[in-house]
């Protein structure tokens, strides 16, 4: 997602650009909901006391206030729209019905802006006959310990049976391409029958996969507010909004190589001049400016071997201990250090090699070092508001 946030950014100032991705991204596990610092309250004033290597700290609460009011817009102009703002979390519903905060949620997602004040008092849970990703007895559970009554409703439509002989197959990927046309308008009807007297109704996100009009669709025949809730992933918003994401930056003149990965780089002067992809062999791509967005240990934009850890592509300079010892915690649920490992980077998100700054080469989201995502619940804030900042730097916004 940094990758594709700052390349639209920079297209839109008018940069000709070029995106080089190995693979997928993780808006596949996409929750629906974006996080700016997971606090109660206001998430500005939790930043404000991050360490001094914390990507936020680098920004500044100022500078990360003006940009998160920037992002609402920015994906609006995509057609997703997004609810929320930075000075106040709402609260996300997770799969396990345990309520997360969130900074931006979508808004065909359930949320809940007090967490001792439900919206509703009673829901109708919609479950999927052999979807084994979306567990409602879980979601049941949580709205209890709530005070929200629940139903749990079966569904079930002859053309999701085809998926039902094969487990791999039911997956929420392939229901929503089923659920489309007369079959979306049948699901309607039955959720209608079945629902009751209700105040809502909370099913799988298992419709719209490649843009929302199937989902605005369904909530008009639904009599109820219908609201959505993750999956486990694959995650059918994160892949629409992947693809909308990719639409957009072509769109914006964007040149998009899928399936290829970077290996080399040639530095001269403080500067990298080139880079050699994998695809293209001797080829070499020049350009004024480079942006390092590829993730960490999950992506592999940042690797551990026995010994050390490193940043693959160029050797870059990288925060971490050199100890082994000191990279983990045996309590698993501790706060993990290597968590906090990544590239490191001067005020401006330049990377260094060798303790040289490149003047050229800007590092954004996972990659960076000095936050834990997972603990402090800020990685797609940090993604997105770093990619914001450093495609206004080189475009001089």
């Amino acid at each position: 997602m940094s990758g594709l946030v700052t390349g639209i950014a920079a297209a839109d100032a008018g940069q000709r650009c070029l995106i080089i991705s190995a693979g997928q991204s993780a808006l596949h596990f996409f929750s629906g909901s974006f996080e700016l610092y997971g606090c109660e309250g206001n998430p500005l004033e939790a930043i404000a006391g991050v360490g001094k290597e914390h990507p936020y700290s680098k920004l500044g609460v100022e500078r990360i206030q003006r940009l998160a009011e920037e992002v609402p817009a920015f994906f609006g102009k995509m057609n997703i729209s997004l609810v929320g703002n930075p000075t106040r979390n709402h609260y996300r519903i997770t799969p396990l019905g345990v309520l997360k905060p969130a900074w931006l949620t979508m808004d065909e997602y359930a949320r809940v802006e007090d967490v001792s004040q439900m919206p509703w008092k009673r829901v109708a849970i919609c479950d999927i006959e052999g979807f084994l990703d979306f567990q409602p007895d879980f979601l049941a559970s949580g709205c209890a310990e709530r005070g929200v009554e629940s139903t749990v409703i079966p569904i079930s439509l002859p053309e999701l049976e085809r998926l039902r002989n094969n487990p791999t197959e039911m997956r929420a990927t392939n229901i929503a391409k089923e659920l489309t046309g007369d079959t979306l308008h049948r699901l309607a009807q039955k959720i209608n029958q079945a629902s009751g007297d209700v105040d809502a109704v909370l099913m799988p996100t298992v419709v719209g996969l490649l843009d929302a009009a199937a989902v605005e669709e369904l909530k008009k025949q639904v009599d109820k507010p219908l609201h959505f809730v993750a999956t486990m992933p694959p995650s059918v918003p994160g892949i629409r909004t992947q693809i909308t994401l990719r639409k957009r930056f072509q769109e914006l003149g964007g040149v998009y190589m899928l399936g290829d990965t970077v290996q080399s780089g040639t530095i001269v002067d403080g500067r990298l001049q080139s880079i050699r992809t994998a695809n293209h062999g001797e080829v070499e791509f020049e350009a004024d400016n480079f942006v390092l967005a590829t993730g960490s240990f999950f992506s592999h934009g940042i690797v551990a071997s026995s010994e050390r850890v490193y940043e693959p592509i160029l050797g870059l300079d990288i925060d971490a201990s050199d100890e082994r010892s000191e990279w983990y915690k045996r309590n698993l649920f501790e706060a993990q250090p290597y968590m906090t490992f990544g590239v490191a980077t001067d005020s401006d998100f330049r990377v260094s090699h060798k303790g040289q700054t490149l003047s050229n080469v800007y590092a954004v989201g996972a990659v960076l070092s000095g936050c834990n995502p997972i603990k402090e619940g800020c990685g797609a804030g940090v993604a997105i508001l770093t990619s914001l900042h450093v495609a206004q730097k080189i475009t001089r916004k």
